[in-house]
């Protein structure tokens, strides 16, 4: 038998020195603080140079480095080449902008170090407040649950895998997909997120089990088109087995007509299940959450809670309005996860409402920031992003050479600069080449995107930073660049 060397006792990651750990953390919060104060300052984004790219192709460190060194490295080669979602002229994928009070809950939560899988804790009891008051905040009834997930995609997927479940027609878990008796199908506008692709590919439903709907004119879901296709399905011995409703699309912000599917949904005894991570929380935005009636009518929701909350990266949630069915979704039982009368184990684990067992303190961001800034401020900065996409729409429509694309439902406008004199390619390597010019530049960040086959640039505005006053160079910009 091999003889056991004994090892030291004394290897750890904790500092050598407490007191020099601490004046390099205060050093490093000073400087956090003046990064995000002066955030206009800087340019949105900057193309990295290669001398930066090859600093991130060196070996394993083995040894071990001075901190202090290390944060000098971060603040001069990684910081100055982020992607820019805090600067208020970040309209690029609809994101948001973070927060401070959200940036130190992440520190803190990472100080308290909790597994939100389980156990009988203050911060599970802190997740499961966070739920609550999501779950308030959009109209779900007492008896609904929440899980908090990663983001609005995984979200998504927990509501959808509930559907699923629900809607089989057999016990999935013990059964399986081969065993239903008839094929599912998931119904969704021709502008719904990749996401729920990707949901059909790890559901095992497959992409063919979701019919794309038609859309309006305003790029909302057409009721009319959505019955026909279930009573063709039905015709054809496929089950009708969840409308995925938008609440906010990615392409123009539009919302589907929830009353009339939740009312579609109801007589045809299908799961409605609701994308709201662009959308959802308008309705807690005073002048606007009529545009989101209907939504508390979703069998499940999801949420994305770095858009309209503002919350650092990254945190969403699932709201499902049958909690038990929820628990049975993802509720796995084993040796070592049994409840208990006393002790750690006495309270319910979260892991059972999700796919996740080990479980971030996410929670602690979002109780924050909410208790900090109260919801009537997160609802007026909804509202404001939207008043601001209406007056950049306005100022689009009234500028020779600029062209509104899409109507502006929420808070993302689609416009393109048109010279008169060219063919939909050049449109777009025209419009294209203004959009790199500006992302360049550092004067702002905007994506490109094809609207019924036309191309054009994209401004979704999820920032609590932005004045109208960057809107208007924006417009300024996109016009110089054009002249030129």
């Amino acid at each position: 038998m091999t003889q056991r060397v004994p090892l030291p006792d004394n290897v750890t990651l904790d500092p050598d020195d407490w007191n020099a750990a601490a004046a390099l953390a205060h050093r490093m919060i000073d400087f956090a603080v003046g990064h995000l104060r002066d955030v206009h300052d800087r340019p949105v984004w900057q193309p990295m140079p290669e001398n930066i790219r090859a600093g991130f192709r060196t070996g394993l460190p083995e040894a071990p480095q001075p901190l202090e060194a290390i944060f000098e490295e971060m603040r001069t080669r990684v910081l100055p080449w982020a992607m820019g979602n805090n600067h208020p002229r970040f309209w690029a994928w609809y994101m948001g902008a973070g927060c401070f009070t959200g940036a130190l809950a992440d520190f803190l939560a990472a100080i308290d170090g909790s597994n939100l899988g389980g156990g009988d804790t203050a911060a599970s009891k802190v997740d499961e407040q966070v739920t609550d008051w999501l779950r308030e905040m959009l109209g779900f009834p007492d008896g609904a649950s929440g899980t908090l997930v990663n983001g609005g995609s995984m979200a998504n997927i927990v509501g959808l895998t509930a559907a699923r479940n629900a809607m089989a027609g057999i016990d999935l878990r013990e059964h399986g997909l081969a065993a239903m008796p008839a094929p599912l199908r998931i119904y969704a506008s021709d502008q719904v997120h990749t996401c729920h692709l990707k949901a059909m590919n790890l559901l095992g439903l497959g992409a063919r089990s979701m019919h794309r709907v038609a859309t309006d004119a305003a790029y909302r879901m057409d009721v009319a088109a959505l019955q026909a296709a279930i009573v063709a399905d039905r015709a054809q011995g496929v089950k009708p087995a969840c409308v995925i409703a938008t609440a906010g699309t990615t392409n123009t912000g539009a919302i589907d007509p929830l009353p009339e599917i939740a009312d579609l949904c109801r007589d045809e005894g299908i799961w409605l299940h609701i994308d709201g991570c662009i959308g959802a929380l308008i309705a807690i935005a005073p002048q606007n959450r009529y545009l989101v009636a209907g939504i508390e009518r979703a069998d499940s929701l999801a949420l994305d809670l770095h858009k309209g909350l503002h919350a650092p990266f990254d945190v969403g949630c699932a709201l499902l309005r049958d909690r038990r069915l929820h628990r049975t979704t993802f509720d796995e039982s084993a040796e070592y996860l049994q409840l208990a009368e006393r002790g750690i184990a006495a309270a319910e684990h979260l892991h059972r409402y999700s796919p996740e067992t080990t479980r971030s303190f996410r929670a602690l961001k979002l109780w924050m920031m909410l208790k900090h800034h109260g919801i009537e401020t997160f609802g007026r900065i909804i509202d404001r992003n939207i008043d601001q996409a209406r007056y950049l729409a306005d100022k689009v429509t009234a500028t020779p050479g600029l062209e509104l694309m899409a109507p502006v439902q929420t808070s993302i406008v689609c416009f393109r600069h048109d010279p008169g004199d060219m063919d939909e390619p050049a449109l777009r390597a025209h419009n294209r080449e203004i959009m790199l010019r500006l992302q360049e530049s550092g004067v702002a960040v905007l994506t490109d995107t094809t609207i019924s086959g036309r191309h054009c640039l994209r401004v979704a505005i999820c920032n609590h930073r932005t004045r109208n006053e960057d809107l208007d160079l924006l417009l300024h910009e996109v016009l110089r660049i054009a002249a030129a």
